[in-house]
C-alpha cells in the first residue's frame, strides 16, 4: 500500500472530503491552496491541493493542473486526481494534464476512472452516471451547470483526445479484474472508465489497480478515495487538540443547490441559530451599507456566544456567472468578522475558499467525517478554527443541523473526539 498522496482536486470541499478519507484511517491529511512557499508545507504522507479550476475553461484548467503537477508531483506520492461526481467543471481537460504529465516523467499514464460516490447516491452503470437511479442528465444539478452534451464517460474523456475503455460491472465483479487492469496498463496513454453500484465494487477496483504499473493514477470522487485509503488501515496519528472558545459558530450557505438550502431551512427553525440573509444586491456593491451593518450583527452575536446562519438568498432565474462574485463580495464583507469566530461551517467550495483566504487561512488540517461528503477539521494560517466543510449538493436537509451540533461540541469541550 502507498503512503504518499497528491490529491488534486477542482475546488476546496472535493479536495477536503478525498484527503480524510485517508486522514480518518489514520495517515496525517491536510487541504492547502494557492502559493505554496517551501517543502514544509508538503511534507504529509497525504497532501490535497484545491486547483480552484471548477469555473476555468478547458484550456486554463488544463494549464494549472500541468502547472501543479509539475510543482507538487514528487516521486513516490500516487496522484489521486479528485473530479466532481456529476462531471461539473472540466475533468477531461484536467484528466488529459495528468496523462500528459505521466507520460513525460513515467513514460506512460494509466489512469482507473471510477466517479461513482454511492455514499450520497452517485453510482455508474454502463459508463454512464446515474443520481439516485436517474441519469445524471435529468438531475438539478446537471441541468443547472454541465459542461459536457452528455454523460457517458467515455464520451466526455474523448472530449479531451483521451482513449477510454469501459470495464463493466460484470468484469468488476467477475473475478479477474486485476488481469483487465494489467493488460491496459501495458498498453498505456489509456483510462478505464469504470462501473460501480455499491462501496464494495470500489473496493473491487482500488484492490485490483492499485499496484498496475508505476504508471497508475486514479480519477474519481471521495467514494473512491475511500476505497483507497480502505486497503491499509495506517497508523494512528496524535488528536488534534483546541482550546476551548465560547465564541460562537459561522455558518455559511452560498451554494444555490436544493439540498443546501432545504438544510438552511431546517437548522433556522431549530432556533439554535440567528438568521442573517444576504441579497445577492447587497454583495454586487461594494458601498452597499447594509454589508457594514451585517458585519457588525454577526460578529456582536458571535462574539456572545451564539451561533450564526448566513445565508445568500437566491430567487427567481439563476445567473450562475455570478458565483465567484458573490463568493468574494461575501468574504470581504465578512473578512472584519474572523476574530469573533469559534468555529466555521460552509456549503459550497468556492464559498468556503473565498472566505478563509480573507480570514487568513492557507491550509486545513483534517480530522474526521461528519458524515459522507463533510470534512472535519483545523483551519491552518492566521485563524486556527474547528472547521467543516460541505459541496452544496451532498447531504440531506439534516446535514446543517449535524454540522452545526458537531462544531458546537468541538470548540466547546476543544477536542475533535
Amino acid at each position: 500500500m502507498t503512503d504518499r498522496w497528491l490529491i488534486l482536486a477542482d475546488d476546496l470541499t472535493g479536495a477536503a472530503d478525498c484527503a480524510i478519507a485517508f486522514g480518518r484511517r489514520g495517515q496525517a491529511a491536510a487541504v492547502t491552496w494557492g502559493e505554496i512557499s517551501d517543502a514544509s508545507d508538503h511534507q504529509l504522507p497525504v497532501m490535497a491541493y484545491d486547483a480552484a479550476s471548477r469555473g476555468m475553461s478547458a484550456a486554463d484548467a488544463a494549464k494549472r493542473h500541468a502547472d501543479i503537477l509539475a510543482r507538487l508531483c514528487e516521486p513516490g506520492r500516487t496522484l489521486f486526481k479528485k473530479i466532481d461526481s456529476t462531471l461539473r467543471g472540466q475533468p477531461a481537460a484536467e484528466t488529459k494534464a495528468a496523462l500528459d504529465y505521466l507520460k513525460t516523467n513515467v513514460g506512460a499514464g494509466f489512469g482507473v476512472f471510477a466517479p461513482a460516490f454511492p455514499a450520497t447516491g452517485r453510482t455508474t452503470i454502463d459508463g454512464r452516471i446515474l443520481v439516485k437511479g436517474a441519469p445524471l442528465e435529468d438531475a438539478e444539478v446537471w441541468q443547472r451547470d454541465h459542461t459536457y452534451p452528455n454523460a457517458d464517460l467515455v464520451d466526455v474523456l474523448a472530449t479531451a483526445g483521451i482513449r477510454g475503455e469501459k470495464v463493466t460491472l460484470a468484469t468488476i465483479r467477475g473475478g479477474n479484474l486485476k488481469s483487465v487492469f494489467a493488460k491496459l496498463a501495458a498498453e498505456g496513454d489509456v483510462v478505464a472508465s469504470c462501473d460501480a453500484e455499491t462501496d464494495h465494487d470500489l473496493h473491487l477496483i482500488a484492490e485490483a489497480s492499485l499496484h498496475a504499473s508505476k504508471a497508475t493514477f486514479f480519477i474519481g470522487s471521495a467514494g473512491l478515495a475511500h476505497a483507497l485509503a480502505g486497503l491499509d488501515a495506517g497508523n494512528a496519528v496524535e488528536p488534534l487538540k483546541i482550546p476551548v472558545s465560547e465564541q460562537g459558530t459561522l455558518i455559511v450557505v452560498g451554494s444555490v443547490a436544493g439540498a443546501s438550502r432545504s438544510a438552511a431551512r431546517k437548522l433556522e427553525a431549530t432556533g439554535t441559530v440567528k438568521h442573517f440573509p444576504v441579497a445577492p444586491e447587497t454583495l454586487l456593491d461594494a458601498n452597499a451599507p447594509e454589508r457594514v451593518t451585517l458585519a457588525a450583527s454577526v460578529s456582536k452575536h458571535l462574539g456572545s456566544g451564539g451561533d450564526a446562519l448566513v445565508e445568500i438568498m437566491m430567487e427567481g432565474e439563476l445567473n450562475m456567472a455570478l458565483g465567484p462574485k458573490l463568493a468574494e463580495g461575501l468574504a470581504v464583507t465578512l473578512e472584519s468578522v474572523a476574530p469573533s469566530i469559534g468555529a466555521f461551517a460552509a456549503t459550497g467550495g468556492e464559498t468556503a475558499a473565498a472566505l478563509l483566504s480573507r480570514f487568513g487561512v492557507n491550509g486545513i488540517r483534517l480530522a474526521d467525517e461528519i458524515e459522507p461528503g463533510v470534512s472535519l477539521g483545523l483551519t491552518l494560517g492566521q485563524l486556527s478554527v474547528p472547521i467543516a466543510t460541505k459541496a452544496g449538493a451532498f447531504g440531506d436537509e439534516m446535514s446543517l443541523i449535524r454540522i452545526s451540533e458537531r462544531l458546537r461540541a468541538v470548540r466547546t469541550k476543544g477536542s475533535f473526539s
